[in-house]
């Protein structure tokens, strides 16, 4: 059920689509589907959508490489963002100067994270970028990747600490003043 406009009792507004990017673990799926239900609108996440298209991301990534992995990564992610919907996307597809570029035009939020906080949420995952080293390359890959996330963001919020309740609050909040 769509969350209500204080007082009123009306949907809240939003545009959509809504765009999560951030690294691996940082919260992205679980915020995204919360942030759907609050809001009446369908959840994306380009990362599932692949799976269900292609098969595991991380038999992908060792069957055809990660070159062959961004290339569909780049076809799903733009018929995501042509979606009404929240949208989650995979940790590296801001890699794609393309994917920058639409960005643009939509409300990004980047969902950050402390490697302290991140540890336990990876552990016993699968992800192919993370089979070798683990933390510390988990470490590198943020860092890599933090000033593309700063150039696409409007909003930022550190999801260490941060019930998924008050993320999903204050990302409506942020988006329905953009409305």
């Amino acid at each position: 059920m769509p969350e209500s406009t204080p007082g009123t009792g009306a949907p809240r507004v939003v545009p959509l689509p809504i765009v999560l990017v951030g690294p691996m673990g940082a919260g992205k799926s679980r915020v995204g589907a919360r942030l759907a239900a609050s809001v009446g609108a369908p959840f994306v996440d380009t990362d599932q959508r692949i799976v269900e298209r292609y098969g595991p991301i991380d038999e992908i990534f060792a069957r055809e490489g990660e070159e062959y992995f961004r290339i569909i990564e780049r076809e799903v992610v733009a018929e995501a963002l042509r979606e009404e919907a929240i949208v989650s996307l995979g940790g590296g597809a801001v890699l794609d100067a393309d994917t920058r570029d639409d960005l643009a035009s939509v409300p990004v939020v980047w969902l950050q994270v402390s490697a302290e906080a991140v540890a336990p949420r990876l552990s016993g995952g699968t992800r192919p970028l993370l089979a070798d080293g683990g933390l510390d390359r988990w470490i590198r890959i943020r860092d890599e990747r933090r000033p593309l996330y700063e150039q696409v963001a409007g909003l930022t919020i550190d999801t260490s600490r941060r019930s998924v309740a008050r993320i999903v609050d204050r990302i409506t909040e942020w988006a329905g003043a953009r409305a």
